[in-house]
Order: structure tokens, then sequence, then C-alpha cells
């Protein structure tokens, strides 16, 4: 009696010091996570779960915080993974704030992988017991979220290569979504006057308004957020504001008080000392300056963006550099410089692949040259003697200059669009289409088969004579319905049908005696085969009528296949049960499925039994154009092209009616 009460003190203190232990790791992960370290963090807790815990409450919190540390590491897999193992743990235990919590934590996590939909099924969870809570905290938090799922999948279908105004329905239906949950957070927010969230949602609210074209209630939220990121001292927030309030009054028109804004954020991005974004406010500095026609300021402020591309080594922005510099010198007539620049931003371009920048330089390049190369010529003319007034050296550099005017709407070619990707479009849709004599071909093939096949079912196979190889002689024979003027898609598929009918006849097995055993399965080769099969008798018909009877062997034969679906805690790493904690589970299990109702049981199953599936029928979404670190996300050329795409409109003529040439005039 005395061994045993030893025994058990000594499983009690062994469990408590395993105990301690696990959660000691945990808190210095925690405490590692805290102060930025995420990678030595995690490992604290990949080590808590391997000592493993009983405590359900521990483990979980040992899940969230393994999901979160994963996510800061953009390792978005596994923060997946722990996260769906802490939903588990929380619904099992009937923790619904936890449970709230790590539907929101999940939804983020799926967003950032670009499956939207999933994202939002977990953020109306999120937001139902948060609701059923009344927790007003939780409500906003499942309201942010919910936007931000919405907005971010609204701005990857933007930019794929959409203009705002031209957007597809789905992404102004997203944006629109998106905009209602960020308004019905700041109502939450206002009213428990948290003015941190409210910033956060007021930006994000303005980045929304911009997208849908909303350019004055852009300008609205952006300002409020500008406010109180300054009653916060937050430079980084202010830094983000200022910018946003500069592309927003791009698209007003209001260039002056667009390069202000930008100039403020130039100056919080040197004092925050980061030189991406100092070349990002250089680079859309420049480009106002274009606008406002302030050739020498814009030529300054790219200059200042082609030293930062270059320290950074972003090619890319170093080649919107020199395109925007030769732009700009080709306006003031520094046609030399304008060539270097022009040369360089081809030479880019070939580097790194982008065929749309290689076609827009080429055509830079050939435009300078020839207006080069007339200068030239006009300048020998001139040494040697008076030009003619009606000769063409005067027409050829105001063509060229219209050219290189023209060549900020080159750049938004598509990459389809480009000589070089023409190869690929080559092939017309009539030469995609199968022809009518292959189709003819495949029918009459189908047709010998089935002609050869209903022979050999007659007992003629081995009587019938050589067949001809004209077609023609054996199409009379068939029935008038199969002939190949005839023979549509229903015929078609009705001979394949019956050419594979034995093919399927042959794989069915007959129910005999009275039902399958749950220990053993028959034999193929039990099976007789169909010529030899007996027919099942008027008692076994009786028997296998009865409901029960049907029942018994759907049952018997579909249980193994439940059993091998069936879920156990034992797939939750770091889970340590002993007899009485998985009764008490079980008995949790149990009051959870009593307390729902049969139908939301039912397809709670289903959706844990088709979700992998249908996860392993998805296909990622395409990625966004590439962009370097000193050029903004969203391009300024294209907001330039936007915002004048209607001025240049204007400014086309159109061609004359006669298609007929114009005659010359004879003086």
């Amino acid at each position: 009696m005395d061994s045993i009460m030893k025994d058990e003190e000594q499983t009690f203190y062994v469990r408590s010091r395993m105990e301690a232990s696990c959660l000691e790791l945990a808190l210095e992960g925690e405490r590692l996570c805290k102060t930025g370290d995420y990678r030595v963090g995690v490992s604290f807790f990949e080590s808590a779960i391997q000592v493993g815990t009983e405590d359900l409450q521990i483990l979980s919190a040992i899940y969230s915080q393994l999901g979160n540390a994963y996510f800061h590491l953009q390792d978005y897999t596994k923060a997946l993974e722990f996260h769906r193992h802490d939903l588990t743990l929380t619904r099992t235990i009937g923790d619904h704030q936890g449970e709230a919590k790590a539907s929101g934590n999940l939804g983020n996590t799926l967003k950032v992988l670009g499956r939207y939909d999933e994202a939002a099924t977990c953020c109306q969870k999120h937001l139902d017991i948060s609701r059923m809570l009344h927790d007003k905290v939780g409500q906003a938090r499942a309201l942010y979220n919910y936007g931000n799922v919405y907005h971010a999948k609204g701005k990857n279908i933007c930019w794929s290569g959409t203009d705002p105004g031209e957007f597809p329905e789905e992404a102004r239906i997203a944006l629109k979504k998106a905009t209602e949950y960020y308004e019905a957070n700041l109502c939450i927010v206002k009213e428990l006057g948290d003015r941190a969230a409210q910033g956060r949602t007021f930006g994000n609210l303005g980045n929304t308004q911009y997208l849908l074209g909303n350019f004055e209630n852009a300008v609205l939220a952006h300002e409020q957020r500008l406010l109180i990121a300054k009653e916060f001292g937050d430079r980084a927030a202010e830094r983000r504001a200022y910018c946003n309030l500069g592309n927003a009054y791009i698209f007003l028109g209001q260039f002056e008080v667009a390069a202000e804004n930008y100039k403020r954020t130039l100056q919080l991005a040197r004092q925050l000392r980061d030189r991406a974004v100092e070349a990002q406010a250089c680079y859309s500095l420049g480009n106002t300056y274009t606008l406002l026609q302030d050739y020498e300021r814009a030529i300054d402020y790219h200059l200042k963006h082609l030293i930062i591309a270059q320290d950074l080594k972003d090619r890319i922005g170093e080649g919107r550099a020199c395109w925007s510099l030769g732009n700009a010198h080709t306006a003031l007539g520094n046609h030399e410089q304008a060539v270097h620049y022009a040369e360089k931003h081809l030479e880019i371009s070939i580097e790194i692949g982008d065929r749309s920048g290689e076609l827009t330089a080429r055509m830079n390049v050939s435009d300078l040259q020839l207006v080069l190369g007339l200068k030239q010529n006009h300048a020998a003319s001139y040494m040697d003697g008076p030009v003619d007034s009606t000769s063409k050296t005067g027409m050829k550099p105001r063509s060229g200059r219209r050219h290189s005017m023209e060549n900020m709407e080159l750049m938004k070619l598509n990459q389809d669009k480009s000589p070089g990707a023409a190869s690929d479009d080559d092939v017309s849709p009539k030469q995609s289409k199968t022809s009518p004599i292959a189709k003819t071909s495949s029918k009459l093939f189908f047709i010998n088969r089935f002609k050869s096949k209903k022979q050999k079912a007659n007992g003629a196979s081995a009587m019938e004579t050589p067949q001809s190889p004209n077609l023609s002689s054996r199409l009379p024979e068939l029935d008038p319905k199969y002939a190949p003027d005839t023979l549509g898609d229903e015929g078609f598929f009705d001979l394949l049908t019956r050419f594979q009918g034995n093919r399927m006849d042959d794989q069915r097995c007959s129910l005999q005696g009275g039902g399958l055993s749950r220990g053993s399965s028959p034999s193929p080769c039990d099976t007789p085969p169909i010529a030899v099969r007996k027919p099942i008798s008027t008692s076994e018909e009786a028997a296998s009528a009865q409901p029960g009877h049907f029942l018994d062997l759907l049952a018997s034969s579909q249980n193994r296949r439940l059993d091998e679906q069936r879920a156990s805690m034992s797939a939750l790493p770091g889970l340590l049960l002993d007899q009485n904690n998985s009764q008490a589970m079980l008995s949790q299990l149990i009051a959870s499925a009593d307390s729902k109702e049969p139908d939301d049981d039912f397809f709670d199953i289903l959706i844990k039994c088709q979700g992998s599936r249908l996860d392993d029928q998805r296909c990622a979404p395409p990625p966004p154009p590439t962009r370097g670190p000193t050029v903004p996300d969203e391009d300024f050329f294209s907001l330039i092209l936007r915002s004048q795409a209607k001025r240049m409109d204007e400014q086309r003529v159109n061609l004359p009616s006669d298609s007929g040439p114009t005659p010359l005039n004879p003086d």
C-alpha cells in the first residue's frame, strides 16, 4: 500500500515538473516575441509543445502565440496550421472567446494567402461569436478584419492591370463591402473612444475610397488619419497620410497641393531614415513638377531618385528614373542628354526583362536619334547654303516630339501587345478549333469499333471476310441514324456508352447470401462472370427489397470509410491525455453535439470531409506586378495617365472620311 502511494506521489511530482517546464518555456517564448525576436521565441514554443501539457487552456495559448509568431516570420503555412489547431481545441473545450480569437487569426492568415472567401467565412464566425457574447471590442476587430479581407480582394483585382473607373464588377462589389465594414467599425470604435483604432480605420477607408474613385471622400478620410497620427506622434503613420493625400490631390488636378504633401512625405522619410520611401517621394515630386511643366525641378528630384536607386541596387527604380529624366530633358530640348538616359533605360529594360519598357525605350531612342540627325543635317545645310523653306527638315522634330510626349501611354501597353509577345497569339480562333474532317474521322473510327464489337458479340468474328479498306462500302450496313452525316453528339455518346457497357458489366459484382460481414469481403475471383452468373432468387429479392436489409448493407460497406475519416485528439501536438481528461473532453463533445441542430452538425461534418479536397483544387492568384523598392506601389505614371486621359482624347483629331489618297498639289 505504501509503495502504491509513493508511486502516485512520484507520478504527480513528475507531472507537476513537466507542467511547470511547459508553462515556463511558453512564457519565455511569449516574452521574446514581444521584444521582436520571433525566431528564438518560436524555438521556445516548439520546445514547450515537445514537453506537452494536459491543460488545454495553456495548449490553446501556445498554439495562438506560435501561429502569430510564424505569421510575423511570413511562414504562413505553419501559421495556418497552428491557428487551425487552436480553433479545433477551443471548439472542443467550449471556449467561445478563444474560438472567436482563433477565427480572427485564421482569417488574417487566409487573407495574406489570397484565399479571400475562406477568410471572409472566418471573419463572419468571429463577428457572430462576438455579437453572441456582447463583446464590443471583438465586434470592432471582426469588422476591421472583414473590411481588410474585401479591401485586399478588390485591390488584388485592381492591380491585375485594370484602371480605376474600369474595374470589374467583382472588384467594385468587394471594395464597397470593405467600405461598409470600415464604416461599421468606425461607429463602434468611436463609441468606445479608441482613437488609435479610429486612425487605422480612417487610413484604410481612405485607401478604399481612393480605389473606388471617390477622391474627395479619400481626402477627408486621410485628413482624419493625419490628425490622429499627429495626436499620437506616430511619424510613420503621418508620412503615409501625407503620401496618400498627395496621390488623391493628383487625381483632383491640384498639383501644387499634391507637391506640398509629397514634400512633407520626403521630410518625414528623411527623419525616419527610410531610404526607399525617400526615393519614392523624390520620384513622385519629380513627376508632379513634370505635370506643372517645371522641368528643372523635375530633373533635380529624378536625379535624387536615381542616386538612391543605384545605392539600393534597385534596377527597376533606376530604369524608371532614367525614363523620367529622358522625358524631362526632351521637354527642355536637351536631346543629347535625353538620348543618354533613353539608352540607359533601354539597357536596364532588356536586363530585367521589361518588354513594355523596352518597347518604349526603343521608340524614345529612335525618335531622339532622328531629331539629332535632322539637327545635324540642318546645321550642315546651313553652312553649305540657304535651306529651302518647303523642305521637311523643319517638320521632323515636331513629329519626334509628338512621339516623345505620347510615350506615357506606351508604358501602359501590356506585354501581350508588344511585338515580342505576338508569337503567343499567332494562332487564330478558327485554327484552334478541330476541323470537320478530324471530327468525321473520329466518328468513323468509333463506328468501325462499334461494328466490330457487334459482330464479335454475334459470333461472326471467325467467319467474316477480310475487310475492305474503303470505309464507304461499310457505311450502308449500319443503322441510318449512325451515318456520318446524321451522327451528332448524342449519337456519338450513345456509341461510346454501348462500346464501354461490357467493360462496366465486367466490373460489377453480385450480392449473394444474407449480406457482407464486417470482417470479411468477397474475393474478386469469387464473383462469377456475366455469362454464367445466376439470377437472384425470389426470396433474396424479397429480402433485399426490405429497407432494413439495404441499410445493413450500406452500414457494413461504409463503416470502414467513416472510421478512417474520424479525427482523434492525438493529432494535436503537445497534448497529454489521461483517462479522466479524455472522459471530460468526451462529455464536452457530447454536450456540444446535443446543443447543435441536426442540420448544422451534418453540414459541419460535410465541410470537414470536403475541405481538404476543395483546398487541393484551388489555384494561387496571379502575382502582383514587380516593382522596385524605390518606386511607389501605386505607380505614379499610371496616376498621371488616368488623370490626363480625357485631355489626351480631346486633343486627338479624326481622319478624313474619304479613304482615297489626297491628290498632290501641282504647285
